[in-house]
């Protein structure tokens, strides 16, 4: 099925400060670090590859300048963490929304798979995940409540698929903790959602995964095609707005995959 037109922003995030992990280069972390500006938000994009943040914040910032600013970050390490969230809202004055769009795959069958290969895909995936929401949690408290986070997940979290073990159990624990920590931080106003992408087309995906692969996936779609990143990145947007105000705790799938 053909592809939609891109479309138009409405300020959705119309003055709003969004931190978004994993932005550089061509997936959904950049898309939604694009999709956020065109709403008309201030953007603080991260990535622990330096030269690649620099390249996108670059590109960012000549459509949108003044409102982009760029932070390398780990979010294995929990010093990056806190300076990604200090120096984001130092540089703007505030944070109001948190994108967690890090995580780590591969294909390795849980037969093979060793102790660092299934640690490293948790410590990036979930672990990056909480470290980042907690550190945001606590800047939206000390701010006087309020803000949104929104985690990427995946439909792999749901349903099974081979080599995927590592990548799967992390995704799924991405879902309860998304769920948990709504309840955990309802009582300041903060929200806390995610999205379960299954597909989502872009060339560093098109790199390191088979062609048969891809062309098998993209047929269990509806559509029959892989959703382009900015589809994914405006359910993200709207979940991160106050569109979404009642909206707390939920996981939505980003897909037109049938069984």
């Amino acid at each position: 099925m053909k592809i939609p037109p891109y479309p138009a922003g409405h300020a959705l995030l119309d003055g709003k400060v969004v931190v978004v992990t994993a932005a550089a280069g061509t997936g959904i972390g950049s898309a939604v670090a694009r999709r956020a500006l065109e709403e008309g938000a201030k953007v603080v994009v991260s990535d622990w590859h330096e030269r690649r943040l620099n390249e996108t914040a670059a590109k960012l910032a000549a459509d949108h300048p003044g409102k982009v600013h760029s932070l390398v970050c780990d979010v294995t390490d929990e010093t990056h963490v806190q300076a990604l969230i200090d120096g984001a809202a130092e540089h703007f004055g505030r944070i109001d929304v948190l994108v967690n769009n890090a995580g780590l795959g591969g294909t390795k069958s849980i037969v093979d798979m060793t102790d660092d290969e299934w640690s490293r895909v948790l410590d990036v995936t979930l672990n990056g995940t909480f470290r980042c929401t907690r550190a945001a949690v606590r800047r939206f408290i000390a701010q006087g409540g309020g803000g949104s986070i929104v985690n990427n997940a995946s439909v792999i979290g749901w349903r099974a698929q081979l080599g995927q073990a590592h990548y799967a159990a992390a995704k799924a624990g991405v879902m309860a903790l998304t769920r948990c920590t709504a309840v955990d931080v309802a009582e300041h106003g903060i929200r806390v959602n995610a999205v379960a992408p299954s597909l989502a087309m872009h060339p560093f995906l098109a790199k390191v995964t088979s062609d048969e692969l891809l062309t098998e996936l993209a047929g269990r779609e509806a559509f029959g095609r892989a959703a382009e990143p900015w589809e994914v990145a405006n359910v993200m947007v709207f979940l991160a707005g106050d569109y979404a105000s009642y909206l707390t705790g939920e996981v939505i799938s980003v897909s037109s995959q049938h069984p």
